[in-house]
């Protein structure tokens, strides 16, 4: 016998050949078995093997082919499924306007939703590096906020590779580490598609020395293309040893005011820890109702660094002097702290700022947190702000001390569980215009909106000064209130821009209307 490769199909094939065979070999009956020709049934029964030999053969290779166009298929699909889902997860965002739904980034709602165990990042830009670019922020946690924003942005325009920023430990404000605030591991990851982020420099460049040099305040792109990127080139290194307001509010090309976006909304978040008090603050908060955030600025180093010492005693407001005349980055020493007042360049007093939520109509019975550190002059300089509103809170009133142990002696970190508290509540009111009532305020906006009274405080100031001194009535005051605050709720509006002027033009940070789905138009996918 001789062993067909296919082997046991070959000997299935034989034995149904032989088994035809003798079929054939049957129908000789024993009368006609003579007249038998058995060549002939010989070569009938090989006949029929052949046959069945060439259709198992055909079936053979038509199921191979089907296994084959099979298993192909379902490899596409696959691979266009996992495609698809991977663009959306990366790109769908872009492609819609840039930015998720508000309502997803709700802290309250956000905080009953699971984190993912496996996040989605997009994949890496690859570009050729021009060299790297280290940079120092300073002034106080919303100000280095900004900054990172806007640095990240350069850092992208240039080609370059960015250091984690280091944070401000010299300043009244700050003493923490980028780490100590933000989650680094996502900041550098959920931006990798835009720019290559490093935590250090790396070793072979650590013994090289950097050009440190401070950018000019208020630039535009090209003053980082022609200055600062020949630097980089030629030095490799390059430090930015100042961040605080260095590029412009306007002039800049849309791509950069988005990522400038991206980076501010997404990119930075803060720590688990921050993250998970701050939930809890805002779940205790709606637990009781409604709630308004107020951005209180009556904190000792706020009234010496601005000179404002309206409705302090002799001897705090010498005690407010001397401690601006011992900070030697506090520029500005003589100041006239009455004729700032009626400018409007001094944070509202408790007191002040009492009588004009009362005015406005704010409801006696809501809830009050206060967004800020120690009011000077204690609780005597809140009385008449618990008087008229009862429900005056603050997170250390609301937490336990357990729940606040770990940010001792970090303004930072406690400034940034005010941040997500402010976001969240349903009315946000800053009593003066720095730097956390900008940014919390541009951050609303891009949440849908969200009610933030923007108050006049040049207005307000003549009319609480006429209505103490009797000149206007309680009626006429109110009145007068409320109408002028009618259109400063945070509404949508384009940003005012003044050539030249910076600083008396909006700041970029409180209304980034180049980001933001304007509540009556239709969703722009381009």
């Amino acid at each position: 016998m001789t062993f067909h490769p296919k082997g046991n199909l070959s000997l299935a094939s034989e034995r149904e050949g032989l088994l035809c065979l003798s079929l054939s070999l049957t129908m000789c009956k024993a009368g006609d078995f003579e007249r038998c020709d058995y060549r002939t049934e010989w070569k009938m029964g090989y006949k029929v093997l052949s046959n069945v030999e060439k259709l198992k053969n055909s079936v053979l290779r038509m199921n191979s082919w089907l296994l084959i166009m099979r298993a192909i298929v379902t490899a596409l699909v696959w691979a266009s499924a996992v495609q698809l889902i991977g663009i959306w997860l990366i790109r769908g965002p872009r492609v819609f306007k840039v930015w998720p739904p508000c309502n997803q980034l709700d802290l309250h709602v956000a905080s009953e939703l699971p984190r993912l165990s496996i996040p989605v990042f997009p994949p890496k830009r690859i570009y050729k590096n021009n060299g790297y670019l280290m940079v120092s922020c300073n002034g106080g946690l919303n100000q280095m906020r900004a900054a990172i924003c806007d640095m990240v942005a350069i850092a992208r325009y240039m080609n370059v590779t960015l250091i984690v920023p280091a944070l401000d430990k010299n300043s009244f404000w700050a003493a923490s580490e980028f780490q100590d605030i933000f989650d680094v591991n996502h900041f550098i990851r959920s931006l990798r598609d835009e720019v290559r982020i490093l935590k250090q420099l790396p070793p072979k460049l650590n013994n090289r020395p950097a050009y440190s040099l401070p950018p000019v305040s208020w630039s535009n792109i090209s003053y980082y293309l022609h200055q600062i990127l020949p630097l980089v080139r030629k030095y490799k290194v390059v430090h930015l040893n100042k961040t605080d307001a260095r590029v412009a509010n306007n002039g800049l090309p849309l791509e950069i005011q988005k990522l400038r976006c991206r980076v501010n909304f997404h990119g930075l978040r803060f720590t688990s820890q921050i993250e998970e008090t701050g939930r809890k603050l805002v779940r205790i908060l709606r637990e009781k109702g409604p709630f308004l955030v107020l951005h209180l600025r009556y904190e000792m180093d706020m009234l010496s660094f601005s000179g404002c010492s309206h409705g302090c005693n002799s001897d705090e407001v010498e005690e407010l002097n001397t401690m601006r005349y011992a900070n030697p980055l506090w520029k500005e020493k003589d100041i006239d702290s009455e004729l700032k007042r009626i400018e409007g360049l001094c944070p509202l007093t408790p007191e002040e700022t009492a009588l004009v939520l009362v005015a406005l109509g704010i409801d006696h019975n809501v809830q009050i947190y206060i967004a800020a550190g120690e009011i000077y002059g204690g609780d005597r300089r809140l009385e008449g702000l618990k008087s008229a509103f009862p429900n005056v809170v603050r997170k250390e009133t609301l937490l336990d001390p357990s729940d606040l142990r770990f940010f001792p002696n970090h303004s930072s970190q406690m400034a940034a569980l005010d941040y997500l508290v402010s976001l969240e509540s349903d009315i946000f009111v800053p009593t003066y215009d720095g730097n956390m009532a900008k940014v919390v305020e541009g951050h609303r906006r891009f949440l849908g909106f969200k009610k933030t009274i923007l108050l006049n405080r040049r207005l307000l100031i003549g009319l609480i000064d006429q209505f103490t001194s009797g000149s206007l009535s309680w009626d006429e005051f109110s009145s007068i209130v409320k109408e002028a605050h009618a259109d400063r709720m945070g509404s949508p509006k384009k940003r005012v821009s003044i050539v030249d002027k910076p600083k008396e033009e909006d700041y970029f940070y409180s209304n980034p209307h180049e980001c933001l789905q304007l509540l009556d138009e239709p969703l722009r996918t381009t």
